[in-house]
């Protein structure tokens, strides 16, 4: 009996462990497959996001120039003091700032006016939306050097037109009025996506509540400044956040409306921050210079993104509350 008993143990006692292992070689070879498929995009993201992020910042503490390594030297917080004393960075960074507050304000009223003009039943509205959108997908080479063409002051389209009700007129536009011309070709270009992401918004309003809010007795002016209105201040908040970080990182525009070729600076009314940086770095050859001026730009947008999130709390209305209950 004893012996019967003592043989029949380890059969008995090895089926609970079996029970118990097979779960967890599963979960482990469904983590080694989940990090298997996403090592493509981790390793990617750790050589190209991550170890550049910290050399630059190292480097940025330097005076490398690009080339010399024998002269490398560390020189602390030398160049980012360097930057509160260069005009020519303080004069871009203000000029940034202002096509930020002129570009931004017209370029998300242009796409939301857009939006509700088409999200309405007129006719031919499928058409209207595709020749609304098609400035979006024209490169930014394309569009420049177009403009440049109708902004020419000796043979220009625009100035042709002025001329027939003031001769001779002859506005240097890509020049004296190059802020104002960088806003009109980049609301061209740019209203087209915003007018796609708000009509997303708009046809997610459930039609119940402009209904209900005209049983009320409601206007249609009511109707929009009570129910169409709040209820797009996520999409808005959304459109708002990367229109500034846009806005302060703007480069192309400004060195295609200065001719595109290499050395080539744009005009004072449009030397942009980041113009300022590619000077200083591929000009110049101050690497750690460029560097300072880049974090320091990081820290600019990452300070107004956190002033738009946190005052979006006054602002921005949400069907579902952060602790998940419906207002």
């Amino acid at each position: 009996m004893t012996n019967l008993t003592q043989a029949r143990r380890p059969a008995y006692a090895a089926e609970p462990s079996k029970r118990f292992w097979r779960p967890r070689g599963r979960r482990a070879a469904r983590v080694l497959a989940f990090y298997a498929m996403i090592s493509p995009w981790l390793i990617g993201f750790v050589l190209l996001g991550v170890i550049p992020l910290v050399v630059g910042l190292l480097a940025s503490f330097t005076n490398y120039d690009g080339l010399n390594v024998d002269a490398f030297k560390w020189i602390g917080g030398r160049n980012y003091s360097r930057v509160f004393q260069d005009s020519e960075a303080i004069h871009a960074f203000r000029r940034t700032l202002l096509w930020s507050a002129l570009n931004v304000p017209i370029w998300l009223a242009l796409s939301f006016t857009l939006a509700l003009i088409l999200n309405q039943s007129i006719r031919a509205r499928g058409f209207f939306r595709t020749l609304f959108y098609l400035p979006s997908i024209v490169p930014a080479v394309g569009a420049v050097w177009a403009w440049r063409l109708l902004l020419d002051p000796n043979n220009g389209v625009v100035n042709a037109l002025i001329s027939l009700f003031r001769p001779g007129t002859a506005i240097l536009w890509t020049t004296d009025y190059a802020l104002q011309s960088l806003t009109m070709i980049a609301v061209w270009q740019g209203a087209g996506v915003g007018m796609v992401i708000f009509l997303a918004g708009l046809q997610g309003i459930p039609r119940e509540l402009e209904e209900a809010a005209f049983l009320d007795g409601a206007s249609t002016l009511q109707s929009f400044r009570y129910v169409t209105i709040p209820l797009m201040t996520p999409v808005i908040f959304f459109q708002l956040v990367l229109a500034i970080i846009g806005s302060l990182q703007q480069f192309a525009l400004p060195m295609l409306l200065a001719g595109g070729r290499m050395g080539s600076v744009p005009p004072r009314d449009a030397y942009f921050f980041v113009v300022h940086v590619m000077r200083q770095i591929f000009t110049f050859s101050r690497f750690g210079y460029g560097l300072a001026l880049l974090w320091l730009l990081f820290i600019v947008i990452v300070v107004l993104t956190l002033i738009v999130f946190r005052t979006s709390r006054y602002w921005v209305h949400y069907e579902v509350d952060i602790a998940g209950e419906t207002k």
